[in-house]
């Protein structure tokens, strides 16, 4: 019986663990025609400065590769091809954007600071 106990003590470790991780959370934005600002955060909102996110065509080709700002953000020129970005934290903790997912600026003076042109 102590066997029984201490496995499924294990199991309940490993599945609150499990819980506790942090998902990726990415929003892309239009900051005018040619330009793009993405940013990244934990699905708690943490920051994640430093995350490394890329910009690649619908073939696979890299077409930007940077680090995430101070402020969580990645802003980098509109691609000529159609494109998606992925953002990934670590193994199996990735999001995508697709380009038509990308929105425009909000209108009005109630935007978040890293939407500020």
């Amino acid at each position: 019986m102590r066997i029984i106990d201490e496995c499924l003590a294990a199991l309940l470790l490993a599945g609150s663990a499990a819980a506790l991780a942090h998902e990726p959370v990415a929003r892309c934005i239009w900051l005018d025609a040619a330009t793009v600002r993405c940013r990244g955060v934990t699905n708690y909102g943490d920051a994640m400065p430093g995350a490394r996110m890329e910009v690649l065509s619908h073939d696979g080709q890299l077409l930007v590769q940077g680090r995430l700002a101070a402020d969580s953000t990645l802003t980098f020129s509109r691609p000529a091809q159609p494109f998606y970005v992925l953002f990934e934290i670590g193994p199996g903790l990735q999001t995508t954007i697709e380009q038509d997912e990308i929105g425009p600026l909000p209108a009005g003076e109630r935007r978040a600071r890293w939407m500020q042109r």
